[in-house]
């Protein structure tokens, strides 16, 4: 086993915190504008029309605008606002930094593929200030393709050097993340949200914490089987290809 891979909103980023304190901090900053409007009808319907990050911003405040009437101000000024502050707010999930210390300390590598717009999503990592652990950061919208995709996994893996055989994934959607990595011959993980149907894969963890463990449990499972993941050059020295 050689790298770990990651999903970043609802694996790293604890979007449900960062969404709903975004949202706060946004209607204090233009209360003058929005006080019409109850601050906690603001925020919840802000997150319900987000729908976990698969509506983009412009239709969401759109939609606001049309609902509460806004007064002084455009569903565009909100959006800007959104662009330009919404890494403020970011909240990471629980044991993150200690968890990504100890995949290091395993000598494995470390990347993150992520949908989304890269200035966007870069701009979030830094502010949970973990991109140093990363030896490739992969944004859907840098290299023209999104999970389920699996080219953009197979970008990720070519970028470190690794095969999928000794490659795990970690993620919370279970099509996007769980099952698209599974099909890529990837170690599936899937960070349990309750919000999603179950997928079909082997590995499961509510806690960033148990992630080490469950990677040496599947590193025992690779020695078990013979499964022996060479790195890029050794692949090569095979004359087996490297995505």
């Amino acid at each position: 086993m050689k790298a770990v891979f990651f999903d970043l909103d609802g694996t790293l980023l604890d979007r449900d915190a960062s969404i709903r304190e975004f949202s706060i901090q946004q209607y204090q900053r233009y209360y003058n504008q929005l006080s019409h409007i109850p601050q906690a009808m603001f925020t919840n319907r802000f997150k319900e029309l987000d729908a976990r990050g698969y509506v983009w911003k412009d239709k969401v405040y759109q939609q606001m605008e049309a609902e509460f009437t806004f007064k002084g101000i455009t569903a565009e000024d909100l959006l800007k606002d959104y662009l330009d502050h919404f890494c403020q707010s970011c909240v990471p999930f629980p044991h993150v930094a200690e968890c990504l210390s100890a995949l290091r300390d395993m000598q494995l590598k470390l990347g993150i593929i992520s949908n989304g717009r890269w200035d966007f999503q870069m701009a979030s990592i830094q502010a949970l200030r973990i991109e140093g652990y990363f030896e490739a950061i992969i944004i859907s919208e840098e290299v023209g393709i999104s999970k389920p995709d699996p080219r953009i996994f197979q970008r990720a893996m070519a970028r470190i050097g690794v095969m999928p055989s000794g490659s795990v994934f970690v993620g919370d959607h279970p099509v996007n993340d769980a099952e698209a990595a599974k099909s890529c011959g990837m170690e599936a993980v899937w960070k349990i949200d309750p919000h999603w149907e179950e997928p079909a894969v082997d590995w499961k963890i509510d806690s960033l914490k148990e992630l080490p463990v469950i990677v040496n449990k599947i590193r025992e499972k690779s020695h078990r089987h013979g499964v022996f993941a060479g790195d890029k050059n050794d692949h090569k020295s095979r004359g087996e290809e490297i995505f």
